[in-house]
């Protein structure tokens, strides 16, 4: 039933409405799934759900302070450096990454990631439900999906060594170049 929520949602949440004062999405925990308009690589489905994330994300000794409303917001408009799947949605599109500040953060710069949010505000659209410890289900949605977008816990996937290697290369280049501002 949850997953399903997930992969047929009742209804699909752009940048625009998900961005919105107030917003829809609501400030408590749960798993948030990303379907894209126009897939992100050619090997890959649009019209589908492509990645699962969580908020908050557990911790050895603590859990992160995140909700899914600051989490699904951060998506849409923050930088690769905080989020895993605008790293991944990056580097498929091929954005160059770049170290940026004092070197060990990297991101697409400010166009690189101004391209990408305007790519993310077209084409990815964002669905959720409430869980109040998400972490209980991730593995299990990971595991039981074909969500080619995650790297974490998901091995099995047919397009995840392409995704890693794909990353790493980017990572690798990034290290080869001078730190921008």
């Amino acid at each position: 039933m949850e997953a399903a929520a997930l992969t047929r949602p009742a209804q699909l949440w752009s940048a625009q409405q998900v961005l919105l004062r107030p917003s829809p999405v609501p400030a408590v925990a749960g798993v948030y799934g990303w379907h894209f308009e126009r897939a992100p690589h050619q090997d890959l489905d649009a019209g589908r759900l492509l990645y699962v994330g969580i908020a908050p994300r557990f911790m050895a000794n603590r859990t992160s302070m995140q909700n899914l409303r600051k989490r699904v917001r951060y998506h849409y408009r923050g930088n690769a450096a905080g989020s895993t799947l605008r790293l991944t949605l990056g580097c498929l599109l091929g954005l160059e990454l770049r170290r940026v500040g004092s070197g060990r953060r990297m991101t697409f710069g400010r166009a690189g990631e101004a391209t990408l949010s305007q790519w993310m505000a077209d084409n990815a659209r964002v669905c959720w439900i409430e869980h109040r410890e998400p972490w209980a289900v991730e593995s299990r949605f990971i595991s039981e999906l074909d969500l080619p977008l995650n790297i974490d816990q998901n091995r099995h996937n047919a397009f995840h060594g392409r995704l890693k290697d794909l990353r790493a290369q980017a990572r690798q280049r990034a290290r080869e170049l001078p730190v921008t501002a």
